[in-house]
């Protein structure tokens, strides 16, 4: 590119625009809400068959409420950086894009999905005056050619920064943050992607130097065992561990899940008993709750457990258990009440099995498995399951309560999902910094492939979007770390960072061309890792139904 530095045009009250547009945004947000509230409440209550059918309408204000929330955490990123001293060029190129391209896609349409766009007369909101708002129309100009020229232009002088842009956390997490980046760089980087073509387990001695940093411990508290850190430094730890493999940084998804369980609904006895074992990576974990045909319907669960004396015999099947072959212990949803077909009679069992190997993946009596072969997400492999006389120990039973297995798992939805939210930023970190680097290294027709304008405006909206969805994931970390139900704030951004992830896996693809259709390319596995995203922990679909209900139901703004 030029080294000449252009003028990006940055509005001199660019903060106090982004400040003033805020409440505006909320005001038509409320209109949106007002309008779907009319077609689907029943009674003041959110009615299931209405949201069903206005499913399009309904979860296009899912993505209206989630661009709103993302634009009102990036300003309150910029002012603490503002306030800081921090809010260089780059900062401000990163707002201006960002509040210029979400403001165009708030008035002329939102993708949330190829091919399904939700736009303003899906909501009711066409011709709102709060799209000829001066500020609006102002800042709606932002996403220039200029701008995103110049973005670029400062990202290749920083080019092996961690972060294109100030995070705007305390020293203290970046630190973690530099801690787990060489981590990935030297001990994940240069093997991943021969471990994703082999289809093979992450080697044990990566799991065992985690267990040494403390991964599996993170976020379990000091008396039992952990650090006792911030949902925060989770997400730093896990973008960084994702950036490198997806599959190393969801390993610690496993013991996340595990722990909160145990955390929200074990007896101190369950507490003091498992959460040493999974801090000290003594115990791996997984997470046993998915069925053939049942999908996100846990409530239609079928694995059987009946206590005799004082054991549990299960009986069933489940499908899509991640690292099911190499973990001792499995955080198992089953139905204890023959009774029911809804969630009341499920229970969670902290189910105990011996670690398996390559030539006996399954030894536990009671127990066979099969792996499911899958596109990518590949280093810990995915198993169907069978049980035929499984047993477990009564005591294992969560809490030492029957039924109360569903009611367990929805508090672990919460920290999962901005679990999920911060491995799709290290997964589009990633695929940034790949079609960065082949973009300056790749020669076309004389110049660089990053000298071109469709080549530096992917990277730009790369690096505005990224930072975008870290905000919103920080902002989710900081109310679950502040005992605030965030639900709505996780489902925002697990479900704006699957999308990112994935344009960013698929623009960095497109700008490696038919190399990146090459398996011998990293970017090739990328895309593959970043599809899953938008699937598990919930697919976008029903994150989507989460969030328009909690939208519909706190009415905010």
């Amino acid at each position: 590119m030029s080294n000449e530095t252009q003028s990006a045009a940055i509005f001199p009250d660019l903060l106090e625009l982004c400040q003033k547009v805020i409440p505006t945004l909320g005001s038509v947000l409320e209109s949106a809400r007002l309008g779907i509230a009319a077609k689907v409440m029943v009674g003041g209550r959110v009615s299931g068959k209405a949201v069903e059918e206005n499913q399009f309408a309904a979860h296009g204000l899912s993505w209206f409420a989630t661009y709103v929330e993302s634009l009102r955490q990036l300003s309150g990123w910029a002012e603490n950086l503002n306030y800081k001293g921090q809010f260089g060029e780059m900062e401000q190129l990163i707002l201006q894009i960002a509040f210029g391209e979400y403001l165009c896609q708030l008035e002329g349409g939102i993708s949330m999905s190829q091919g399904e766009v939700v736009r303003a007369h899906d909501l009711g909101i066409e011709g709102n005056s709060a799209f000829t708002d001066a500020n609006v129309v102002a800042l709606s100009k932002g996403n220039t050619d200029v701008a995103r020229k110049r973005l670029v232009e400062l990202m290749i002088e920083r080019d092996g920064v961690a972060v294109f842009g100030a995070t705007g956390l305390d020293d203290e997490y970046e630190m973690i943050r530099d801690q787990f980046r060489r981590f990935s760089d030297e001990k994940v980087v240069p093997f991943a992607h021969e471990w994703h073509l082999k289809d093979e387990l992450i080697p044990m001695k990566i799991l065992e130097e985690m267990g040494d940093m403390g991964v599996f411990g993170l976020t379990i508290p000091e008396e039992y065992g952990g650090f006792g850190m911030s949902k925060t430094a989770m997400c730093v730890v896990s973008e960084e561990l994702s950036r490198g493999y997806i599959g190393v940084g969801s390993l610690g998804t496993r013991s996340e899940i595990a722990a909160e369980l145990i955390l929200c609904g074990g007896t101190e006895a369950q507490k003091n008993e498992w959460l040493p074992k999974i801090a000290a990576a003594e115990t791996l974990p997984t997470a046993v709750f998915t069925e053939p045909n049942t999908g996100s319907d846990l409530g239609s669960l079928r694995t059987r457990a009946v206590l005799e004396n004082d054991e549990y015999t299960v009986t069933g099947n489940k499908t899509w258990i991640t690292h099911a072959a190499r973990t001792d212990v499995m955080t198992m949803l089953v139905r204890t009440d023959p009774s029911t077909d809804n969630y009341s009679g499920l229970s969670m069992f902290l189910a105990e099995k011996p670690r398996g190997t390559e030539v006996n993946p399954f030894p536990a009596e009671g127990m066979s498995g099969g792996e499911i072969e899958v596109l990518g997400y590949r280093g810990m492999k995915e198993y169907e399951l069978g049980f035929d006389g499984f047993k477990v120990k009564a005591k294992n039973l969560l809490g030492g309560i029957e039924g109360q297995g569903f009611k367990q798992l929805m508090q672990t939805f919460e920290s999962a999902r901005i679990q999920t939210a911060a491995r799709a930023i290290g997964v589009a970190q990633c695929a940034m910094e790949m079609g960065m680097k082949y973009a300056i290294d790749r020669k076309q027709f004389g110049k660089s492939l990053i000298e071109f304008p469709r080549t530096y405006s992917k990277l730009a909206m790369m690096a505005v979007e990224i930072m975008i969805t870290r905000q919103l994931s920080y902002f989710a970390a900081r109310e679950k770390d502040n005992s605030r139900r965030c639900d709505l704030e996780a489902g925002m951004a697990k479900l704006l960072g699957a999308r990112v992830a994935w344009m960013c896996a698929d623009n960095s693809l497109q700008i490696h061309g038919g190399n990146g259709f090459a398996l011998e390319y990293p970017i090739s596995r990328v895309l593959c890792d970043a599809r899953i995203l938008n699937i598990f922990e919930g697919a976008a679909e029903i994150q989507a139904q989460v969030i328009v209900r909690r939208v519909l139901e706190t009415g905010r703004n």
